[in-house]
């Protein structure tokens, strides 16, 4: 396979033109209790210069909608559309419907079901090493957010399903299980959610492809985490070959591409989206596949095209 350095040199024409109206739905901007390594606004500029569509900065911690609206009215010169959404862990109330409606209401594009609090994620770290970076200096420990009760949703999932038809956000797994993530699925499918997310089935979730393939054939999106991916990332634990056979599973058509970047200590989302543009020409993908893949999907997902 060709080196991505090579790539990257040889058709850096190639991978800019394809930049132009990318989006990237899942970006760890700043500021965040978390090291980060820009923040909203800087990604922004960054994301303009490079022709990006739009952005939806992802803080586990709060709704990132009122800093994505200063951002708007204030800058109006910026081309890249800035966007966020609402993860439904500790700090927010854990499964809020409240919040999440106030998150429409300003314009918020994604929900997303735990993930610091999902049980899963808690059960994920005990043998991953990993921690919150800030949980043990400013803030004390997640605990788990119950979607169930017994084999039953939880009223107020119920309520959060039926909040997602109505404003017509986009809903994401997160970090909670595979398991979990078929049956609230299922039921927002019942109760009108258009629009689905199954969030990295390469970590933490637990997903097998055989599982990925049945979510996607509920209708979700697929979206994976450039981070895991690509050359330069510090998070990277999956080859380019992987990530072929993920795109193939459920096809260019049903998969979404994100960096899922913006932590300290590790390459850039803009960089995080050049090298995963490098490893799909690597990989054969047609520049239409990789539009879709890096632009389209997510436009629609989060709504971007009406």
């Amino acid at each position: 396979m060709t080196d991505i350095a090579t790539i990257r040199t040889d058709q850096a024409a190639r991978i800019a033109d394809l930049l132009v109206g990318a989006v990237d739905p899942h970006v760890h901007s700043g500021p965040s209790i978390a090291p980060r390594a820009v923040d909203h606004l800087d990604l922004a500029r960054v994301y303009s210069d490079n022709g990006f569509a739009a952005m939806v900065s992802k803080d586990h911690d709060y709704s990132g909608v009122m800093c994505a609206r200063m951002i708007t009215d204030h800058h109006p010169d910026l081309t890249t559309k800035v966007y966020s959404g609402i993860v439904l862990n500790n700090v927010v109330g854990g499964i809020n419907p409240y919040a999440v409606e106030h998150t429409a209401a300003m314009d918020g594009r994604i929900v997303w079901l735990p993930t610091l609090a999902a049980e899963n994620h808690l059960n994920w770290e005990k043998t991953s090493g990993w921690a919150h970076p800030a949980s043990t200096q400013k803030m004390r420990a997640a605990s788990a957010v119950p979607l169930f009760d017994g084999d039953r949703l939880r009223p107020e999932v119920l309520d959060l399903l039926d909040v997602m038809a109505a404003t017509g956000m986009a809903l994401a797994s997160g970090h909670i299980h595979v398991s979990e993530t078929k049956i609230v699925f299922a039921e927002a499918r019942k109760r009108g959610v258009e629009r689905l997310i199954f969030t990295h089935p390469e970590d933490i979730v637990g997903a097998s492809m055989d599982d990925t393939k049945e979510i996607a054939d509920m209708g979700a999106y697929v979206e994976h985490s450039l981070a895991f991916f690509v050359e330069g990332s510090k998070f990277k634990n999956r080859t380019d070959e992987e990530l072929r056979d993920f795109i193939d599973l459920v096809g260019a058509e049903r998969t979404i591409l994100a960096s899922d970047l913006g932590q300290t200590g590790t390459i850039s989302p803009l960089e995080g989206f050049q090298n995963g543009i490098a490893a799909c020409i690597g990989l054969g993908y047609s520049d239409a596949q990789i539009r879709q893949m890096i632009a389209s999907n997510a436009a629609d997902v989060i709504g971007l095209n009406g």
